[in-house]
């Protein structure tokens, strides 16, 4: 069972947590399960007065056109009044931030802001976040405007409703404890304020008759039916309020006196005397004080998990924001060393995810291999380079002044040799078109990688530093890829010729060896023979190629990206001072004083969390 104290301090605390993290009020909110009192009546009923009388303070101001706003303390009281006023113009506004505390008037239809620094002093002063005065309920007191029946002069003929839904939209709400003003000289059963309260709380629970102007009625006449509760019985007792005279107003009598010489009007009182005890604004104040703190008991209790799960879900949504924004990095070097190191793994592990198939893009670079290269390949002109005209014009430019006298190697040679040099395009290509995915593949890791969204310069070092590593790696494929299609022409595979040589000539006499020459040597049939074998033999370096290139590409490049793309780049950094190492880190200041009100926010909810688990609710 939670002690009234313990609850008290609770309510304080969420209290002032919602208006520190601007939590004012809306389905859902922890405003929902906090008391608040709410001022009903007529026109000129004394509302206002009466809740100047309940604070013990003269802080309203008089006229027309006027929304005052503000924050109070009042040691007497003992109550907390954070003020919502609502003027007839339906304008309405709360104070925000409570280490600003201010007054806001509208004049001419503009709002002038005045900083009330008067006022701080008033403020509890110290290390709790929450601050809180412990052996007091907060009260918000809700100043509506003033039921009428009738629109006046420059009035839309839909004001009477309109202030009456207004009204209504407040005193409707379970939390809300209704002050019902009725001023003693009107009727009781015409009191507009009572009719209202009975239709939104028809059991009476959380309301308060309050009679105010008991001084003015006619002599010989007196409202202790009403206050006895005969003329209407709530289930709370009636309270008669004695508020200070215009003409007291205007010789700046303060509260203390005004509430002092209302004590002895009812001490005095022939009628009323024997109800001083329960009359005043004194009072008023202390039974709104228990029964808030008994009404909220128990309504509190029932919103609790309710409080408790908003209040985890704004804490998981807050460590989520504070996650993608990116904690606060330390001064030292070394912190600021182990940050950038820690972004520079995060982008590494995503450019990995891409390449292995966990994020899409790797798959690009099969499609070098298994559609560009050979499409490529495909391509190459052999037809026009073995046609029967080159054929004869290379091989006869390889015997020089004396024919072959067996078989025409030089020839064969040169025509090989020229046929195998058409591979380097290719093989160049797919080199480039794989370099072309990475530099694309880094692009993306560094946008995917949410730790350096905020860190521009970073992003564009890493960016700069792994496409020079690629750069790299580019080249050293580029070298080796050249070499295989040089190796294939530096040394052909005999054998291949040897099996050759073997096959019967369809082409050629019955009664002829194959290493006789025949008499057409170099007539076309030999020609296109040669042109055969030659295309042959290309082509099964082709089908070498068409293998062995992928595999030094993804040698050179791709298992040379996963494993050391930023090698380089970590070898720099590690050499780098603190004031470089902070350049790298420049954020944006407007995401800096994003994260600190986040992480502010953040602290205060867990703050209010701990509160709550502080208190036994079983």
């Amino acid at each position: 069972m939670a002690t009234m104290e313990s609850l008290i301090g609770l309510v304080n605390r969420i209290q002032r947590a919602c208006t520190v993290l601007g939590d004012h009020g809306g389905e859902g909110s922890l405003w929902e399960a906090l008391p608040s009192v709410a001022v009903v009546g007529g026109q000129s009923s004394g509302k206002s007065s009466v809740l100047e009388s309940i604070v013990g303070r003269d802080f309203l101001p008089r006229g027309s056109g006027n929304v005052p706003m503000r924050i109070t303390f009042d040691p007497s009281a003992g109550v907390l009044v954070s003020l919502v006023m609502v003027c007839d113009l339906f304008v309405w506004i709360r104070y925000r931030d409570p280490e600003a505390v201010g007054v806001a008037t509208s004049q001419d239809g503009e709002w002038v802001g005045t900083h009330m620094a008067d006022l701080n002093h008033l403020l509890p002063q110290n290390d709790d976040p929450f601050g809180g005065i412990r052996n007091v309920v907060n009260l918000t007191l809700i100043d509506l405007p003033g039921l009428t029946k009738v629109a006046v002069e420059g009035q839309p003929e839909s004001i009477v409703r309109d202030i009456e839904d207004m009204v209504r939209s407040y005193v409707e709400k379970p939390n809300c404890i209704i002050l019902a003003i009725s001023p003693a000289n009107q009727d009781i059963a015409t009191s507009d304020a009572i009719k209202l309260a009975r239709e939104v709380d028809p059991a009476g629970e959380r309301t308060f008759g309050v009679v105010t102007k008991l001084d003015l009625m006619d002599k010989g006449t007196n409202a202790l039916d009403v206050l006895e509760g005969r003329s209407y019985r709530l289930q709370h007792p009636w309270v008669g309020i004695v508020n200070r005279s215009q003409a007291d107003i205007n010789k700046n009598v303060d509260m203390i006196a005004a509430r002092r010489k209302e004590q002895e009007y009812f001490a005095n009182s022939p009628d009323y005397g024997h109800l001083a005890h329960k009359m005043g604004s004194e009072y008023l104040a202390k039974l709104l004080s228990k029964v808030a703190i008994h009404h909220l008991e128990s309504a509190i209790r029932a919103r609790i998990p309710s409080i408790v799960a908003l209040i985890n879900k704004t804490i998981d949504e807050l460590e989520a924001e504070l996650d993608r924004l990116g904690r606060p990095i330390g001064a030292d070097g070394g912190a600021q060393l182990y940050t950038i190191l820690e972004m520079c793994r995060a982008f590494d592990r995503i450019f990995k995810e891409h390449l292995d198939g966990g994020r899409p893009g790797g798959d690009r670079i099969y499609g070098v291999f298994d559609n560009q290269l050979p499409a490529a390949l495909k391509k190459l002109p052999f037809d026009r380079h073995l046609s029967l005209h080159n054929v004869r014009k290379v091989i006869s430019e390889a015997d020089g002044y004396q024919p072959h006298l067996i078989a025409p190697e030089q020839g064969y040679r040169r025509l090989i040799d020229s046929s195998l040099g058409y591979f380097k395009g290719p093989a160049e290509a797919s080199v480039d078109a794989v370099h072309f995915v990475l530099k694309e593949l880094v692009r993306k890791s560094i946008g995917e990688t949410e730790e350096l969204k905020r860190f521009p310069t970073l992003q564009s070092d890493i960016a700069a530093a792994a496409n020079e590593a690629l750069e790299r790696f580019r080249d050293d494929s580029r070298k080796t890829v050249l070499r295989l299609v040089e190796m294939e022409s530096a040394y052909l595979t005999v054998d291949f010729f040897r099996k050759l040589s073997h096959e019967p000539d369809k082409g050629s006499n019955p009664g002829s060896t194959p290493n006789t020459p025949a008499p057409d040597r170099y007539g076309d049939h030999h020609l296109r023979k040669i042109g055969s074998n030659v295309s042959a033999y290309v082509g099964m370096v082709c089908d070498t190629l068409r293998n062995t290139i992928p595999k030094a590409v993804v040698h050179c490049q791709v298992r040379e990206a996963k494993k050391s793309l930023l090698n380089y780049f970590y070898a720099q950094v590690g050499g780098r001072e603190k004031k470089q190492l902070s350049a790298m880190l420049d954020e944006d200041p407007t995401l800096m004083e994003k994260r600190n009100a986040i992480a502010k926010r953040l602290e205060l909810y867990k703050h209010a969390r701990d509160e709550i688990d502080s208190v036994g609710w079983k």
